[in-house]
């Protein structure tokens, strides 16, 4: 797969997590590539961290609109006609209240137990945290979607070693290679892309994996 069917890959098992109703915050990047796949049925309400739920792509609502309207990523978007803005203390009220039921992001590395670094890498410049660590913490269920190895380097981790996001909050990994949940137990993985060994799948990652008997292969 090249770059962009990883991508697409990994935002389209992301999918079939989430279910009717949900409100879900979608992180830049891929994530925000996930409402092109959702399930037949499956509608889902976005919400931005900058001040909107109903949140769209300007494919889906009135264009006009990307004129002045923006996710948190800074990229063009819309609001579908009963969406709302509001103030990013509102926002965040929204978030820190509990009342996102999936957040999906991409991340730098995660670890074993759940921990995650996605926002600063030393030594480099950035525009800041953003709301992601509010939104690990606040939110129900938390998603990684992110590739498996960053230039062959594993990203999946026995621990962090860059600047952490928050403690123990992820919930589920998703990669071109996996599916993984963070459990008491450790790091398992549920399911994994047939294109790939189990042996190769654990190769690319440095946590160690617990294999269930039951492991399925991943399907779209």
């Amino acid at each position: 797969m090249d770059k962009n069917e990883v991508k697409n890959f990994i935002a389209k098992r992301v999918a079939k997590e989430l279910h009717d109703g949900d409100v879900v915050n979608l992180g830049i990047g891929l994530p925000t590539l996930i409402p092109n796949f959702l399930p037949e049925g499956v509608d889902v309400t976005l919400q931005s961290e900058n001040g909107f739920i109903g949140l769209v792509s300007t494919e889906m609502e009135d264009k006009e609109l990307a004129r002045y309207v923006c996710n948190a990523g800074g990229a063009p978007a819309s609001i579908a006609k009963d969406g709302m803005f509001f103030d990013s203390a509102t926002s965040f009220g929204i978030i820190r209240g509990g009342h996102v039921d999936v957040t999906v992001l991409g991340s730098m590395e995660v670890a074993e137990n759940g921990d995650i670094a996605n926002w600063i890498v030393p030594g480099k410049s950035v525009p800041g945290m953003g709301g992601a660590m509010d939104l690990v913490v606040g939110a129900k269920k938390v998603i990684v979607a992110m590739t498996h190895t960053q230039k062959g380097a594993p990203k999946i981790l026995k621990h962090c070693t860059l600047p952490l996001t928050a403690e123990k909050q992820v919930n589920l990994i998703v990669t071109e290679m996996g599916v993984m949940e963070v459990r008491p137990e450790g790091l398992v993985l549920t399911e994994y892309n047939p294109e790939y060994t189990i042996e190769e799948v654990q190769a690319a990652t440095e946590a160690t994996l617990i294999i269930p008997d039951d492991i399925k292969q991943m399907e779209l």
